[in-house]
């Protein structure tokens, strides 16, 4: 029979549940329902708890995950639609673990289908176990990274003056479709001074050829995101634009290099943030440093102003410093990295 790759971690998240005196835990979020079980599905629900792991689904999905996922006992979602309270031998439901995203009606369903229960939010106990990854979710990113890569040296070469933002950011969906599962995250294309957005929509801006453009892009792979932020340098680039773009370089370097585990999230943020604002920059970089990036673009851990997360091989993060001066011009460099036992490995390669 087929192993459940993601077995240890569904075990860790077990003794989580046990941990906190739970009886179970539902688990309805697709993302987590897969990085527990590897099972993809857009209507299901875990329950995990008193030695119990059951999956319930609908019909039009049980015979697809009994064949890939035999190792799962399979149930009908409908016992959890609140119309009766679940019964389920050797478990009370006195304390019930839920995510905290679920919407209000679906909160107000679980109260029905567990009356008796106390419920504990349990979201950050999956999102601590998801942001280590397995091997195989690492050479997932890795794969998606290097994708991306080729992705963006062709679209560059695509890449022509009169060309719009909208124009541009469709040759990249269209290369993300057709060599991969499209894109991780709506394409981000800023020519000129749109770039002092740091999330600007694509519009019909025209790039005349010799403004700088910023590009942010990711490419989705076997399931696994990816994420990187590259720019288009002008031959002759404005002396304040030359000399941001430099700072924002140093500031990804100088980052990448001080990855380690053991540290914190908030200090490595503090490494990229103390550099630009003892240039005068601080307060023209408004976002935080990076984040983690798996089957979804964000996860933990997040690379933010006063960060808890201590950093540990397996985890995923973006290296992403930027500087934006409204009116003028926006400059962001992106990487993505895995931490490693002596630093982190870098797998965004395209040029910087």
């Amino acid at each position: 029979m087929k192993k459940n790759p993601f077995a240890e971690r569904l075990a860790a998240f077990a003794e989580k549940v046990a941990a906190k005196k739970l009886d179970a835990a539902v688990v309805f979020n697709q993302a987590n329902v897969r990085a527990l079980t590897g099972v993809d599905c857009d209507n299901a629900c875990l329950l995990v708890g008193g030695g119990r792991v059951v999956l319930y689904t609908d019909f039009r999905y049980t015979a697809a995950i009994g064949r890939t996922a035999p190792w799962l006992k399979v149930d009908d979602i409908k016992k959890l639609n609140g119309k009766k309270p679940l019964s389920v031998r050797g478990l009370s439901f006195g304390a019930v673990g839920y995510e905290s995203v679920i919407t209000h009606a679906k909160f107000l369903s679980l109260e029905k289908t567990f009356p008796k229960a106390k419920f504990t939010d349990i979201l950050e106990d999956i999102g601590e176990l998801r942001a280590v990854k397995t091997a195989a979710e690492l050479d997932a990113l890795r794969a998606a990274e290097s994708l991306n890569d080729e992705i963006w040296a062709e679209a560059r070469g695509r890449f022509r003056a009169g060309m719009t933002e909208r124009d541009m950011a469709r040759i990249i969906k269209h290369l993300m479709i057709e060599r991969g599962e499209g894109e991780a995250f709506e394409t981000i294309v800023c020519v000129g001074r749109n770039a002092a957005e740091c999330h600007h929509v694509p519009d019909d801006t025209v790039w005349n050829g010799r403004e700088p453009v910023l590009v942010d892009m990711g490419v989705k792979l076997g399931g696994y995101c990816s994420d990187m932020t590259r720019n288009i340098v002008p031959a002759r680039p404005s002396p304040a634009y030359k000399k941001v773009y430099a700072l924002v370089l140093e500031a990804n370097r100088r980052a990448i290099a001080a990855v380690r585990p053991g540290m914190t999230a908030g200090a490595l943020d503090k490494v990229a943030r103390d550099f630009l604002a003892g240039n005068g920059y601080g307060k023209a970089f408004g976002h935080s440093l990076g984040h983690g990036v798996g089957i979804e673009i964000h996860e933990k851990p997040f690379a933010a102003k006063n960060g808890k997360t201590v950093l540990r091989p397996g985890m995923s993060v973006t290296i992403e410093p930027g500087v934006y001066l409204e009116g003028n011009l926006g400059v962001r460099i992106e990487d993505l990295v895995l931490v490693t036992e002596d630093g982190c490995e870098v797998i965004s390669h395209s040029d910087k």
